[in-house]
Order: structure tokens, then sequence, then C-alpha cells
């Protein structure tokens, strides 16, 4: 079964303040090395999806460069691989609106591709779907398409916005709706045939309508036949500061890192070579995790450097994100704090947020 992926960041907020003022969401650098996009791209690489389309329409120059032509997924390929799909509109005859607009105006990509099944994922939930056995579920359950959910235990803060989905004993969807009582949430991923796909998206433009997922599935007008599959793996949602900070740290837990970065499932990223990070005298690095390229003399405790992050004597970092080239001069002091890329904390300056709401600090300012 062949399969063809679309990844949707069209009705992504900037929910991430200081980190999405320059970047699209799925930009944001995630666990020390990634990008919040690398985790739906991974896996349908893992799942040997070949054509694979972005579809983005503001602030997408980071993600620009960090894609490339998509070498690290094995997605730069003559015939189909990665297509990254900007806002292009010339016809003057369409009357298409919101994330539709995409599909209508880029009809070329389906048409192209020997895709025969439409995988359709956001950025923002963060998971280790199989799709080979999505797919094969899918085709036996005889569905017109398949959302995927997960049953989460404890509902947090960061599921508020997150869509409900009531499956019935016999695994079809009774219902899809925003029940903040409700445990099974929508992560954000759905599978449906190509053809189908394809004739969904024409009725909904025809009749006015904005949002595939919005006005073909949850309003369901053409009675489709919706099936659920259970996901049960790692799982986060960042659409919040806050959220990124939690799930950024809970990863320091070797249970959930394990989770995320199963060797059976790769993550791929962006392939930067840099020497290994150098531990000078006196430093003193507890519960963290560290990318290469950095240089440490101080105390970091409980946090997330990216490369190249510059720690000096007497600093200390706690409870943080530092990402790429940030310098902590001597004696000041971090924590509960995010700093974006190519940030200056200078000698004995003192940044302390708080653990429910962390200090974010934009990308090259000087403190």
């Amino acid at each position: 079964m062949k399969l063809m992926g679309v990844i949707n960041l069209d009705h992504e907020l900037d929910q991430l303040s200081e980190l999405t003022y320059f970047r699209a969401g799925a930009a944001v650098p995630f666990a020390g090395r990634y990008r919040l996009i690398d985790f739906a791209l991974s896996n349908m690489m893992n799942a040997g999806v070949q054509d694979i389309a972005l579809f983005v329409r503001r602030k997408y120059r980071s993600l620009l460069d960090h894609l490339g032509e998509g070498g690290p997924w094995d997605l730069n390929r003559k015939r189909g691989g990665l297509f990254i799909l900007p806002p292009d509109w010339h016809d003057p005859t369409d009357i298409s609106v919101g994330d539709l607009q995409h599909m209508h105006n880029n009809r070329d990509f389906f048409a192209r591709s020997t895709g025969e099944y439409v995988v359709h994922s956001g950025s923002q939930h963060l998971s280790k779907v199989d799709f080979c056995d999505l797919a094969a579920k899918h085709k036996a359950s005889g569905a017109d398409v398949t959302v995927v959910y997960k049953h989460v235990d404890l509902l947090e803060p960061e599921h508020d916005a997150c869509f409900r989905v009531e499956v019935g004993e016999d695994g079809f969807v009774n219902g899809i709706h925003n029940e903040k009582g409700h445990h099974n949430l929508y992560i954000e991923l759905f599978i449906m045939e190509k053809g189908l796909f394809m004739q969904q998206m024409e009725y909904c433009i025809a009749h006015g309508d904005s949002y595939f997922f919005r006005d073909a599935i949850l309003r369901n007008p053409a009675g489709l036949k919706i099936a659920g599959y259970e996901y049960t793996g790692y799982h986060a949602v960042i659409n919040s500061i806050e959220s990124y900070h939690k799930n950024s740290l809970e990863l320091l837990d070797q249970d959930k890192y394990k989770q995320l970065f199963s060797p059976d499932q790769p993550v791929q990223t962006k392939i930067k070579y840099e020497a290994p990070t150098k531990y000078l005298e006196g430093a003193d690095v507890r519960n963290s995790l560290v990318a290469n390229g950095c240089q440490i003399a101080g105390e970091v405790d409980t946090s997330i450097l990216f490369r190249g992050v510059k720690v000096e004597k007497g600093a200390k970092v706690v409870n943080s994100i530092i990402m790429q080239k940030c310098v902590i001069e001597a004696g000041a002091i971090v924590e509960n704090v995010i700093l974006d890329k190519d940030v200056l904390v200078t000698e004995n300056r003192t940044l302390v947020g708080d653990s429910r709401k962390p200090f974010v600090i934009a990308k090259r300012s000087t403190l």
C-alpha cells in the first residue's frame, strides 16, 4: 500500500510567543538538536512515504533553511520527495479559502503522486505513530477515513484546545467534539484514500468551506464512515510556552526520552558537524541534555543546552532551555528561562522565571 504525506501548517497559530516571532511553530527547536517538524517528517520517512507536501503560509524562511531538499529524511529524490508549497494564488477563478487553497492550488501534487492513500498531519502533536500499521488497519476496517487519537489519563492545560474523539465498541467514531472532560485526544492525524480526499476537497470548495478537517470530517456532510485508531506511545502537545518548557524538560526522564527516540523509529534532523562538548575545570553538570559543540565551565542543572552554548565559570543554569550559540557569562544566573538562539547574558546578570511560566528571551538579545 503506497502512502503520500501532507504536513499542513496552515491552521497552526504562532502560540509560542518570542519563539515564533521570526519562525513558524513547526520550525521551533526542540530536544537539543531537532525542530518540531522533524517528528512528523521522520514518522513518514520510517513508513516509506516518498511524496510529502508541506503546506505553509507565513514565516517559513527558517523551515526552508532547515529542510533544504529533504536529504536527512531521504527525500532529495529525482522523482517525488519533499515539496515545500508556500501560498501562490494566481488563478482568478479560484474561490477556495483556508487550507483548501493549498489543496486546490496544488492538485498536481496529488495527481502526479503514485500514493494511493493520503496521510495528513500537523506538527504540534509529537508522536511515533506507525503509519504502516495505521494504513493496514484503515484498509481492513472498510472506513472512508481513520482519525488517530490518544487516550490520556491526566488532562493538562495544553489539551484544552484539542478535539476529542468518541469511539464505539465497533471501532467507529460516534462523535468529534471539544468537551474538556473527555480523555481521547485527536492528535491531528488522519488517513484517507486519495481519490476520496480529492472528491471531498472539491465538495468543500464548492460549498464555500474553508478547512478540510473541520468541514469534511468534523461536520461530515457526506456521511463518511470514520474509524478511530488508538495510539498508545509517546505523545506531547506543543501549543504554548508552558507546554513547550514542560514537555522539553520531561525528556530528562530516560524512559520518556527512549520512547520518543526509539532506535526502531529514528528521528532525523538537519546534519551539522561540530566538535564534542568541552567540560572545563570546575564544570558541574547534572540531570541535563547537552548537545555537541558546547563549552561548559559553570553549573548546569536539569536543563537542555543546544549546540554551541557557552556557560562561563561561576555561571549557573537551572531548569532552563538554552538554544544554539547562547552565551552565559561569568557569575550570571539563569533559572526557569528559555533563551532563543544567539542570546548573550552578561556577567552577574540574574534571570529567574517561574517553573509554571518560564521567562522567554527572543533571539539575538543582549541582557
